[in-house]
């Protein structure tokens, strides 16, 4: 590819298994005929990875995400980020310290991706724990990144070659969700993932299917009114300004026929309702997208894995199917004619 783009990849928790990902994502060749990929993160935890890895690459470390491009094939080009104690970065023992350390490399790789110097950031798997013993109080990446790019209308998606699967609700009490299902929220979700998923299949009008909030469709109101107070008027209006949306229907029966491929999307209303399905089918290869921000974002569909951190056996699948999704979504944004 002439003119790869820069795409930023946060290292993760140094705890967890986010660094030894990377490496071995970066011996794909592929990736780098795709992208230059820019590490950001710390020196001494992706040498540890290297070494646990046994990887032929060694780190080059950058100032300037432009500067990668100079890079020999041999070397990862890294921004480096933290300088972390050893005792800081132990294998399944995050500290305060390394949550600070995460919160730096997002905040870092986003205002890369916002100043137009990175196409596209991924990131590793973290600790929301560690983060917040830190201070940083956030649920998770997507609504810091949603703060950092002061965006109010962003949607949550998991996607795999076969299911995309939107949230109108994401990291939330079950107890709480229903308050939260309402007419403007459904219709906001529809529009972002309808464009998301616009993006990444190159249909003009994809076709969407929007799940129900209670069994049956709420059966006519015994089990709940939120598909007649909420989910048919937004669907109702979404398809009045030309979004292909289906529904509501019930979950217990559509993923059948999105897994079918009937479906190019699937709007869901709470985590585990979309995640579920999502994950028995795509655990390997699922990637985790932020839309309705002003970047490109992708990531794993995974967590820190301690249990597997320092062993160099943990899969890279997902992290590289993110980095492939971070490149189509970056140049995607760039073509007006997706």
């Amino acid at each position: 590819m002439t003119n790869r783009p820069i795409i930023a990849i946060t290292m993760g928790d140094p705890c967890g298994i986010g660094p030894e990902i990377i490496v071995k994502a970066l011996q794909h060749e592929e990736i780098w005929e795709i992208c230059i990929p820019v590490v950001v993160g710390d020196k001494n935890v992706m040498e540890r990875a290297i070494a646990i890895c046994g990887s032929r690459y060694q780190l080059h470390e950058i100032a300037l995400p432009e500067e990668a491009r100079t890079v020999a094939n041999s070397s990862i080009p890294l921004l480096t980020i933290s300088k972390l104690s050893e005792a800081d970065f132990q294998h399944g023992a995050p500290t305060d310290a390394s949550g600070d350390a995460v919160y730096r490399y997002i905040c870092a790789a986003a205002k890369l991706c916002l100043d137009g110097k990175g196409a596209a950031m991924v990131t590793a798997p973290i600790n929301k724990e560690a983060m917040n013993l830190a201070g940083h109080h956030y649920p998770g990446h997507t609504e810091l990144l949603a703060e950092l790019c002061d965006t109010k209308d962003f949607v949550m998606m998991l996607a795999g070659d076969v299911l995309r699967v939107s949230l109108v609700t994401i990291h939330e009490a079950l107890a709480n969700v229903p308050s939260l299902i309402t007419k403007e929220k459904v219709l906001s979700t529809l529009r972002v993932a309808a464009d998301g998923v616009r993006r990444l299949t190159g249909k003009p009008h994809p076709r969407l299917a929007v799940l129900a909030l209670n069994p049956h469709c709420g059966e006519g109101g015994m089990f709940g009114d939120e598909e007649r107070t909420a989910i048919e008027p937004a669907l109702c209006t979404a398809r009045d300004e030309g979004i292909d949306a289906v529904g509501p229907l019930s979950a217990d029966t559509l993923f059948y026929f999105a897994a079918k491929g009937e479906y190019d999307g699937v709007v869901a209303m709470y985590h585990d309702q979309g995640l579920i399905p999502l994950k028995m089918m795509h655990f390997d290869d699922g990637v985790n997208c932020t839309l309705g921000l002003p970047i490109v974002r992708t990531s794993v569909d995974h967590g820190t894995a301690y249990n597997l951190a320092g062993t160099g056996k943990a899969s890279d699948k997902s992290l590289t199917a993110a980095i492939r999704m971070g490149v189509l979504l970056a140049g995607s944004k760039m073509s007006p004619s997706l």
